[in-house]
């Protein structure tokens, strides 16, 4: 018998991932043997040296092109850019989720088991510290998230989306106030997220059925057969086009997207707001570009009536918004179509441009959220836009940084919002898709009333009784908050050196 040959793995290469997927382990045996009292502090000393380390991991691998784990994981330009994107939003992400003196306990349920209502629920709202699970579960999801953008085969895909997916289900229901709507908020992103992965996972049979293979190689060498019975590839295609447009919360793939923002703790719904699209984003990327760009030819009017409708809809629906959380889904959603523009130039410019919005929007999502989690009153965040009319005058700091956001959001010029819209128009104008930009302008005025909406009611209108206060942030928020605005202002600045590095890294290997 012959002996078996194990394929190669380069560990080096698959550093990062090892490191978070490493210390979401030790996560776990913190809770298990470690005192309830004495594990916030450990938890959250390990999630942010654990992201450290896998950041430096991913600089000493800068130079690293190459396919290991037997063609599983490919580690190249895009897969390096992305993890380094995925790491630096999980970092402030983190201290949003770390933050405790805004509300006792923070804003995590102590225990997620006790009936919504009861008396101990009441009891542990009040005084007992949150749960510490939300640490190893974050660490967890940004490990698939690592491994998500790096597959080079759609199964490896697949265990890596169902890797991240699971923990933000749970962290998802984690909220200490108004715990029904967080329950139900994950609840439905699970039940949806569940169908997408079978429409996913569907989508991998047919392709197989198609190549006799799974990995990305394979699918674009049959795709230059022409003996090949095309029916299967555009079929798996669309399969998996739903599962990544699912994740990537775009229409009409976006459902979830505004009542799931609304329920979950808030710092979670800033984490999923930047990495989770990332993540999406890059996966989607490594699948047009790698696998099924002989196909291009036939999925891009398609998948650009859904950048159009994303964007219509993101915008139309933003405009008649009442709750904050809700408004910010919506602009999601819109930025998401944003994206798909960007993605569908088909180009190196269209790469390198998806990825500079994809770190701009991320930062720009984070601090938005974060200055959410501030205002406050005696019930918790208040979400509600009546609530912010005059805030501009109670607390100027804040509300300008929360403008500056907006107008960030909007595209204004001197924001990055402005620079990442300009650099995915210009992509797409130069890759031929002159009707999808034409839409992006035009959707993004729309999409500016909203913002501008929220301006004028925090400076322009009186402060009411109702009207809230902002809470003095702690440490870690300030931390955060300040990282977020200061990318958001320099990326709109002076954007060249993120964008040069986009640049070199946009390119596959194969």
């Amino acid at each position: 018998m012959e002996d078996l040959q194990l394929p190669h793995i380069d560990y080096a290469a698959l550093a990062p991932m090892l490191i978070l997927f490493g210390a979401a382990c030790a996560g776990i045996l913190v809770e298990a043997v470690v005192p309830r009292g004495r594990r916030y502090p450990i938890q959250l000393g390990l999630g942010l040296a654990a992201l450290v380390a896998a950041g430096v991991a991913v600089i000493v691998q800068a130079s690293t092109r190459i396919i290991t784990a037997g063609g599983a994981i490919a580690v190249d330009g895009p897969t390096l850019f992305l993890q380094g994107s995925i790491i630096a939003l999980g970092v402030v992400a983190l201290l949003f989720v770390g933050e405790r003196s805004l509300e006792t306990g923070g804003p995590f349920v102590a225990q997620a088991a006790v009936v919504v209502g009861s008396e101990p629920d009441r009891l542990q709202a009040a005084r007992r510290p949150g749960a510490t699970e939300v640490y190893p579960l974050m660490l967890f999801a940004i490990g698939g998230m690592q491994l998500f953008v790096a597959a080079n085969d759609l199964l490896t895909m697949f265990v890596a989306l169902e890797v991240f997916s699971l923990p933000l289900y749970l962290m998802c229901a984690l909220a200490r106030r108004r715990r029904l709507l967080s329950q139900e908020a994950a609840l439905k992103y699970f039940l949806l997220g569940s169908y997408s992965s079978a429409f996913f996972l569907f989508g991998i049979a047919l392709i197989y059925g198609y190549a006799g293979r799974v990995d990305f190689a394979g699918i674009h060498d049959a795709a230059f057969n022409a003996d090949r019975h095309d029916a299967l590839l555009y079929g798996g295609f669309a399969l998996l086009s739903i599962g990544l447009l699912f994740k990537a919360a775009a229409a009409p793939f976006h459902v979830w997207t505004p009542d799931v923002y609304q329920g979950a703790p808030t710092p979670v719904t800033g984490f999923m707001a930047a990495c989770t699209k990332v993540a999406a984003f890059g996966a989607l990327l490594r699948v047009l570009y790698v696998g099924f760009d002989r196909a291009s030819w036939d999925y891009r009017p398609v998948l650009g009536v859904v950048a159009i409708l994303t964007m219509l809809v993101g915008a139309v629906l933003a405009v008649t918004q009442t709750d904050l959380k809700r408004l910010l889904a919506y602009s999601s959603i819109a930025n998401a179509g944003y994206l798909l523009v960007g993605v569908l130039a088909m180009s190196k410019d269209g790469l390198s441009s998806s990825m500079f919005y994809l770190v701009a929007y991320g930062f720009a999502v984070l601090a938005a959220f974060g200055i959410l989690t501030l205002v406050r009153d005696a019930d918790g965040e208040a979400n509600h836009l009546a609530r912010w009319a005059g805030l501009g005058r109670r607390s100027p700091l804040f509300a300008a940084a929360f403008t500056f956001i907006l107008l960030a959001f909007a595209g204004i010029p001197l924001t990055s919002g402005f620079t990442s819209k300009f650099a995915v128009f210009a992509a797409a104008l130069d890759g031929g898709q002159t009707w999808l930009v034409v839409a992006g302008v035009v959707t993004s005025m729309v999409l500016a009333f909203p913002y501008l909406r929220v301006v004028v009611m925090m400076w322009l209108s009186e402060p009411a009784e109702s009207t809230p206060t902002v809470s003095i942030p702690g440490a870690l928020t300030s931390t955060g908050l300040t990282i977020g605005v200061a990318a958001t202002l320099l990326l709109g600045l002076v954007p060249a050196p993120l964008l040069d590095l986009s640049s070199k890294a946009a390119e596959f290997v194969r």
